[in-house]
C-alpha cells in the first residue's frame, strides 16, 4: 500500500461522459480526490463472437476520448482489463480506496456482479454508492396506485409524464464542479488490440438531435428511405448523452420522440421487475408455442434472403451497418416469428450481436412485443404483411434500392414462403397452442 491519500474511485459504465453525470457529480461534491476508473469486463466481452465487433470499437474510442478530457483536468482515467471482481480486488489491495461512487445498471448480469462488489467492499471497510442516472424513473418510481409495475405501457406513459410534470428533471452539473480530482501520475494506455479485438468502421449518428429532425419525427419516423429517426440509441446505451438532456429536447420539439424514450423506460421497469424476461416469455404461456426448427429458413432470414424486400433490405442493412430502422426491425422480427414460425429468442440473439444500440430491455421487450408474448404485445393474431408494408412505408422503393438493389432483377430471391399460408399457419399454431394450457 502506498503511502497516497485516500482516493475515491468513481467507475464509468454505461455513462461515458463527464457532463450532467448523476454518480460523478456526488463523487466529486461529496467525496473529493476522484480517480477515475473504467473497466474493460472480460465477462462481456469474452462473450462476443466477432473480434471486429463494432460496438468495441465504438466502446474503446468513446473511453479514449473520454480520458482525453479528464487529461484536461489533470486526471488520468484508469483503464483496466478483466473481471470488475477481480480488478477492484486489485485497486483496493494496491491503493487507499475509501470509497467506490457509480451509477446503477438493472440488467441482471450487472445487478449479480454490483452485488459480488458490494460484498466484497463491505467486508473491506470501502462503502459503495451508486445512483439514478441511466433513466429518469426507474425501479418502483412509476408504479400502480398499489404499488405493483404497469404491464401496458399507455397508463405507464401516463403516469410517467404526470409524474415528471410535477417534479421537473434534476440537473446535475458534474462538468462544472472544480477541482476534486485525484492528482495521478500513473500513465494509462491501451490498445484496442490488448482487448483481443480488431478495428471495426462504425457510424453513430449525432449526440445531440437536430430540432428541425425532431419537430418532423411524427410524421417521418415510420419511413426508412429518409432521414427521419434521432440514432440516438447507440449514445443512450453507452451513457455518451444524458437522458435528462434528451427528454428535455422532446419536451421542447417532439412528444412523440419523448414516447419513445418512455418505452425504454417502460422495457427497462419491466426487466426489473420481472427478470425470467430475459430468459422466456414474460407470458409464460407462450413457451409452448411449437416453434419450427428450419436452419435454413433462418440462415436466410439473417443474410436477407427471404425473397421480400423490406425484409431483405433491413437485415443488410443491420449486417453492414450495425443498424436497422424502427419500422423495419418490427417487419423483420414479425417475418420471423409469424411467417417463419422460428422462436423469436434466436432473432433477439442475433440482433444483440450486430446492433450498435443494442441494449437488453428494449431488444427483449421488442421481440416478445412481435412474438405476441411480451407485455402489451400485439395479438397474436397480428401478421403483419410485408409486401403491404413496402408500399406504405417505402413505396419509391428508396430504401429497398439502397440496401437490396437488385430487386426486380433475375438473381433476386423467391419468397421462401407464401403470405397467406404463413399467416394462416402461424395463426392456427399460435391458437392451438395456447388453447391447451
Amino acid at each position: 500500500m502506498s503511502n497516497e491519500k485516500a482516493i475515491t474511485l468513481f467507475w464509468f459504465r454505461r455513462d461515458l461522459r463527464l457532463h450532467d453525470n448523476h454518480g460523478l457529480y456526488k463523487a466529486l461534491k461529496e467525496s473529493g480526490n476522484v480517480q477515475p476508473l473504467f473497466i474493460f469486463d472480460t465477462a462481456i466481452l469474452d462473450k462476443l463472437e466477432d473480434r471486429t465487433d463494432r460496438r468495441v470499437s465504438f466502446l474503446f474510442d468513446r473511453t479514449k476520448e473520454l480520458g482525453e478530457r479528464l487529461k484536461e483536468k489533470g486526471a488520468v482515467l484508469w483503464m483496466e482489463r478483466g473481471r470488475p471482481i477481480e480488478v477492484i480486488t486489485r485497486l483496493i489491495k494496491d491503493h487507499p480506496v475509501k470509497a467506490i461512487f457509480t451509477n446503477h445498471d438493472h440488467e441482471p448480469y450487472a445487478r449479480k456482479r454490483d452485488e459480488q462488489v458490494r460484498a466484497l467492499l463491505e467486508a473491506h471497510g470501502v462503502a459503495f454508492h451508486t445512483f439514478k442516472d441511466q433513466t429518469v424513473f426507474e425501479r418502483e418510481e412509476v408504479v400502480k396506485d398499489d404499488g405493483t409495475p404497469y404491464t401496458v405501457f399507455t397508463p405507464y406513459a401516463r403516469k410517467w409524464r404526470e409524474r415528471l410534470k410535477a417534479e421537473g428533471l434534476p440537473a446535475y452539473p458534474s462538468e462544472q464542479v472544480t477541482g476534486g480530482w485525484h492528482r495521478s501520475t500513473a500513465q494509462q494506455h491501451t490498445e484496442l488490440s490488448e482487448l483481443g479485438f480488431e478495428r471495426a468502421a462504425y457510424e453513430a449518428g449525432p449526440m445531440e438531435p437536430a430540432a428541425d429532425l425532431l419537430k418532423r419525427y411524427a410524421a417521418r419516423r415510420n419511413t426508412p428511405g429518409v432521414v427521419g429517426t434521432s440514432r440516438i440509441g447507440v449514445h443512450l446505451r453507452f451513457g455518451t448523452v444524458s437522458v435528462r438532456d434528451m427528454v428535455r429536447l422532446g419536451l421542447e420539439h417532439s412528444s412523440t420522440w419523448l414516447n419513445e424514450l418512455i418505452w425504454r423506460e417502460f422495457f427497462m421497469q419491466i426487466l426489473w421487475h420481472f427478470p425470467h424476461v430475459e430468459h422466456g416469455a414474460f407470458r409464460k404461456e407462450y413457451d409452448a408455442i411449437p416453434w419450427r426448427d428450419d436452419e435454413a429458413a433462418f440462415n436466410a432470414w439473417c443474410e436477407g434472403r427471404t425473397g421480400y424486400p423490406l425484409v431483405d433490405a433491413g437485415m443488410r442493412e443491420l449486417l453492414r451497418t450495425g443498424f436497422m430502422h424502427n419500422r423495419v426491425r418490427m417487419v423483420t422480427a414479425s417475418f420471423l416469428c409469424k411467417h417463419l414460425l422460428i422462436n423469436w429468442q434466436l432473432g433477439e440473439a442475433w440482433f444483440a450481436r450486430w446492433l450498435m444500440d443494442f441494449d437488453l430491455a428494449s431488444n427483449n421487450g421488442n421481440w416478445q412485443w412481435a412474438a405476441g408474448s411480451g407485455c402489451d404485445a400485439a395479438p397474436y393474431f397480428r401478421v403483419f404483411n410485408p409486401t403491404l408494408q413496402l408500399q406504405r412505408f417505402d413505396p419509391k422503393m428508396a430504401y429497398v434500392h439502397q440496401w437490396a438493389p437488385e430487386y426486380g432483377e433475375l438473381q433476386f430471391p423467391h419468397p421462401i414462403v407464401d403470405h397467406a399460408f404463413a399467416r394462416n399457419r402461424a395463426i392456427a399454431t399460435y391458437k392451438q397452442a395456447l388453447n391447451a394450457r
